[in-house]
């Protein structure tokens, strides 16, 4: 269940009640008349199952709550009421499969956006990667691998193209681009600066390198792997599960090959430094084809369902819990 907090304009309180009346799936209705004071209007609470919570919104975005108020919304980590449960029944679908579509935007806005943050984890994720192509060791690939915060973009980008966000869509490439671009400039500074201390050297990289060698020589299985990471990872933003972002993230080589591709970048191996661009290439294409995919797949399916979220003019609504 989630929590919906509304400030309403006196003259739309009415339409709001209305349609939050009329919603399968909502209950614990309260208006408070004249509570808010900034902006002035009234103050709106009610509860709603998670699968119609996105045609509600999407309700009251269209009356221009958003604009002359606010809407605010809270997950409800427990509700012990008959009334919630007769309305989560009510509502078709399972809450785990719903997508509350201004939800998933507003996450992937956080974590889409370069700053500090972001940057300094990208940079010493690579910056662990590179020590873990340089000593093959795959222990601190998978670290890396899981330190990155490169899915908070490819995930912005996803959800930009699919809700027509252009400037959602473009700040996330733009955070993807420069991300990857300082942390291997940084890497490669790290890298000549650790071969200066003579804990790096050019044969490390020659050497053979059971364990890691896979990042600089891409194949199909790269794709592949890429395009179901981006399947898991967006399914895991859509439904609220992610526990299962830790195992997309080190399910694909994107760190790493920045990782590798800087330190052959700092002795001049060249042919290893493409073959980790056209790997990391392939796993960003791969999770933003199978990401936007997924995320229209997943839209089209509850589009069906839409037509059963509004109760017809008249319906009885048993869920609905009043003021």
């Amino acid at each position: 269940m989630l929590h919906l907090r509304m400030i309403t304009p006196h003259h739309l309180t009415d339409q709001v009640v209305e349609l939050i009346d009329k919603t399968v799936g909502t209950t614990h209705l309260v208006v408070l008349t004249g509570a808010a004071r900034n902006p002035e209007g009234d103050l709106v609470l009610c509860d709603v199952a998670r699968e119609a919570a996105d045609e509600l919104l999407q309700e009251m975005r269209g009356l221009g709550i958003d604009k002359t108020g606010s809407i605010a919304v809270e997950n409800i980590d427990l509700s012990i009421s008959k009334r919630a449960e007769a309305a989560e029944e009510e509502a078709p679908g399972e809450a785990a499969d719903a997508v509350v579509w201004e939800q998933l935007a507003e996450s992937t806005h956080e974590e889409s956006t370069l700053t500090i943050t972001y940057s300094v984890f990208m940079i010493v994720a690579t910056m662990i990667a590179a020590c873990g192509v340089v000593l093959d060791n795959a222990i601190l690939i998978v670290g890396a691998m899981a330190v990155g915060p490169e899915f908070g973009p490819l995930a912005g980008i996803c959800t930009g193209l699919v809700q027509r966000r252009p400037r959602l869509a473009g700040r996330s490439l733009f955070a993807l681009v420069i991300g990857f671009a300082a942390a291997i400039v940084a890497t490669t500074v790290f890298s000549l600066g650790m071969d200066a201390l003579g804990l790096f050297h050019e044969g490390m990289l020659d050497d053979p390198r059971p364990n890691t060698s896979f990042i600089w020589q891409p194949d199909p299985f790269s794709f592949v792997v890429a395009l179901l990471a981006g399947v898991a990872g967006m399914m895991s933003l859509t439904s609220a599960k992610a526990g299962a972002l830790v195992g997309v993230a080190i399910s694909v080589t994107t760190v790493p090959a920045g990782a590798n591709a800087a330190v052959a970048l700092s002795y001049g191996d060249f042919a290893q430094m493409w073959g980790s661009a056209i790997q990391l290439a392939l796993n960003l294409g791969g999770i933003i084809l199978s990401g936007t995919l997924t995320l229209i797949a997943w839209k089209l399916l509850w589009r069906t369902q839409q037509s059963r979220m509004i109760r017809q003019p008249g319906a009885p609504g048993a869920a609905n819990g009043g003021g």
